[in-house]
Parts: C-alpha cells; sequence; structure tokens
C-alpha cells in the first residue's frame, strides 16, 4: 500500500491485541498492516474489523511472532507505527525482567523490522511505543535509556508522556507514551499536565547525548470526565451476584479503615459502587476497597486476585459481584458494538492487556495526526 493512495494517514500496528490503538486513532487512519501473537486477541481483532482478513492469512493482519516478520510483508510507508509491546516484564506485578525478559523483548522484534524500513528509505515517520510506567524505571532506569538509544540511533526525536486513563474513562490505568518523530516538531512542544515527575526523572537520567535529541510534547489536558463507574454498570437485575456468604468473606478480608468506609455507607441507606481487589499485604490477604468512581486497573484474567470485584450497597445491604468484560470494554472507552470473545475470562484477557481508546484518541488529536500532515524535510537532531 502506498501511503499516498489512502485517503488519510497510514500506521501499522503491533502488539494490537483487539485493536484498541486502531479504534482510538479512528476512521481518518488507515491501517496497512497489524500483528499479534495471541490467537485469542487475533480472533478479536478478525471480528472487530472487517478488513483485517480471515484466520488464512488474508488480509492486513497478521497473527504470530513480530521476530518472523519481514520487511517484504509491511506494505508501503507509514506515517506511524504504533507498538503496544508487552508489558508484563515492566509492570511491579511482574519479575522486573525489563527488555531482557523473555515478553517484553519482543520490542526488539519490533524495532529490528523498524531498522529494516528505515534501511530501504520506508521507515515511519513516527512511532509510538506504549506501555507501563515500569518502563521509566525498570533496571534503574537503563531499560528506558536503551529505547531512547534505538529510537536516536534511527534519527528519531523524542519524549514520553505519562496519561492516566482516569482522565477519559472511570478506571485508574497510568501508562506511558514514548512518541519519536523525524519530523519537525515546532508548535507542538511546551508544558503538559502529562509531563509528570516520574516523566521529568527518567528525562534526568538520561545521557547527554540523549537529552539533546528529547522533545517536551506540549498536549493539553482534556475537558473533565463526566462519568463514573457506576454510570456504566449493567442493571442490578440483569447481572450474576455472589452468594451472600462470599461477599461476608470479602470483607473480612478488609482492613479496619476498608471495613468502616464500607460500614459507613450501609448505614447511610444510600447506594454507593466500590471498586475490590484482593492483595498482599504482610504476607496476608487483603481486600482493598475504593469509593472514588474508578475501577481499579484492569488486568488479564490469570489469577482469582487479578479479578476485579465490585461491590454495590443499596439501602442497608451489602452485595458483590464480578465485572463483567461489557463493563471492563466500556472502561476501556469501547463502543457497544465492539465483539468480545464468548468466554468471559477470554474477553477478560482481551480487555485487560489492552491501551484505553479515548486516550489513543486525544493523542492523536494533538500530537499524531498534525504530525501526519507535516511532510516536510525530516529535523535534524539538535
Amino acid at each position: 500500500m502506498n501511503r499516498n493512495a489512502a485517503p488519510g494517514p497510514v500506521f501499522y500496528e503491533f502488539f494490537a491485541g483487539g485493536g484498541m490503538a486502531r479504534l482510538g486513532l479512528g476512521e481518518a487512519w488507515t491501517c496497512a498492516f497489524a500483528n499479534d501473537f495471541d490467537p485469542v486477541k487475533a480472533a478479536t481483532y478478525r471480528a472487530n474489523f472487517a478488513d483485517a482478513g480471515s484466520t488464512d492469512g488474508e488480509g492486513h493482519f497478521r497473527q504470530g511472532d513480530v521476530w518472523k516478520i519481514a520487511p517484504a510483508d509491511l506494505p508501503g510507508q507509514a506515517d506511524l507505527a504504533w507498538a503496544s509491546s508487552p508489558c508484563q516484564d515492566f509492570s511491579l506485578a511482574g519479575a522486573r525482567a525489563g527488555l531482557q525478559g523473555g515478553r517484553s523483548s519482543a520490542f526488539f522484534g519490533f524495532w529490528k523490522l523498524m531498522e529494516a524500513l528505515s534501511a530501504e528509505g520506508r521507515g515511519p515517520d513516527t512511532v509510538v511505543v506504549e506501555n507501563v510506567v515500569g518502563l521509566l524505571t525498570s533496571h534503574g532506569g537503563a531499560d528506558f535509556t536503551a529505547l531512547c538509544r534505538a529510537l536516536a540511533d534511527q534519527g528519531y526525536r523524542f519524549g514520553a508522556l505519562e496519561i492516566d486513563a482516569a482522565r477519559f474513562v472511570p478506571q485508574s490505568r497510568p501508562r506511558v507514551f514514548v512518541i519519536a518523530t523525524r519530523l519537525p516538531v515546532e508548535g507542538l512542544t511546551g508544558p503538559s499536565p502529562f509531563q509528570t515527575r516520574a516523566v521529568r526523572e527518567a528525562h534526568a537520567r538520561l545521557p547527554a547525548d540523549l537529552a539533546a535529541a528529547w522533545t517536551w510534547w506540549g498536549l493539553a489536558a482534556p475537558p473533565a470526565r463526566n462519568t463514573d463507574l457506576s454510570a456504566l454498570l449493567e442493571p442490578d437485575d440483569q447481572v450474576t451476584w455472589r452468594p451472600d456468604a462470599a461477599t461476608a468473606a470479602l470483607l473480612d478480608l478488609m482492613a479496619p479503615a476498608h471495613r468502616a468506609a464500607v460500614e459507613a455507607r450501609v448505614q447511610s441507606g444510600e447506594r454507593s459502587v466500590g471498586a475490590v481487589f484482593r492483595r498482599m499485604r504482610g504476607g496476608e490477604q487483603r481486600a482493598e476497597v475504593r469509593f472514588d468512581g474508578l475501577a481499579g486497573c484492569l488486568r488479564t484474567p490469570r489469577g482469582g486476585s487479578s479479578r476485579q470485584t465490585l461491590l454495590v450497597i443499596d439501602r442497608g445491604q451489602a452485595r458483590s459481584r464480578l465485572l463483567s468484560p461489557r463493563e471492563g470494554a466500556r472502561l476501556m472507552g469501547l463502543p457497544e458494538a465492539y465483539r468480545l470473545p464468548r468466554s468471559a475470562t477470554a474477553g477478560l484477557h482481551v480487555i485487560g492487556d489492552g491501551v484505553a481508546a479515548p486516550v489513543v484518541r486525544w493523542l492523536a488529536e494533538g500530537l499524531l495526526t498534525p504530525l501526519a500532515f507535516r511532510k516536510t524535510a525530516p529535523l535534524a537532531a539538535e
């Protein structure tokens, strides 16, 4: 595909999952190639995008190991390459193996492709790498420095933003977005609420030559979010509630402060919705509840503690249930028409590993689309 033949800017989507970055970029962007290794995510992607093709490899979606993709498999030249590379080894809940971890090292399979495309004169103008915030500090910052070095060696200027999806949807989901470009950045830089302390400290740890290639992206804050968790839930009579004994056991796992917060709402008689996670604290399992209108960060359902529980208090009664995949999809900003796997576990797997679509949309409107229309000479590193 020649990107100039497309009606709008063209992108490749790596580690695409269920296509949430594509949904965020919107119909103005054309996806020329997408890839994911996971068969459940691949099936979900194909189910939601008619042009993705079937399981026999037709269309622009390629299921399989990124290391086995050849430059010839990627058509034309893209304006943008998006990579939501595996985050498990950067996560505080993971092994912190960093870029050398078995899963996160998939990034280098992606980057090998980008280097090959650049050698052919068709490297993407702009690259976005999305990951958990632990990327900024993994191995004392050495992994982030390695990423910046890879970008700089290919002539990209780059900068990072830390964006919590809670700005857009009622889910606490902080992520780091590294935006790198070879295009002029004038008019797109300046102060931003997403230049957090973690981002500033990561920049301060960079060697002088990489710090010189840094760009302080001036992405503005979005309008205030006007929905909370309770607004996205299914009606009470259309969901399956856990037995009273299971709810009582959940409450027994709460520390005194959390239990007191529950009791105060029970006594009020008013409706209140809380999100509950089970965590290990001091060698003991604890249930922690939040009543701030936000869900905790959605995760893939690899164990019982990773399934987010809802605690609904109404007319003096506390009931609990698991969050449904459809409710999870809403918390990721996905449309109601988005097709989820039939299995709840599979649906939560796709959702928990995704990127919140409204965050991508805000990045596209503020930075990525303006960059895509700057088809001028690349900006030399200062």
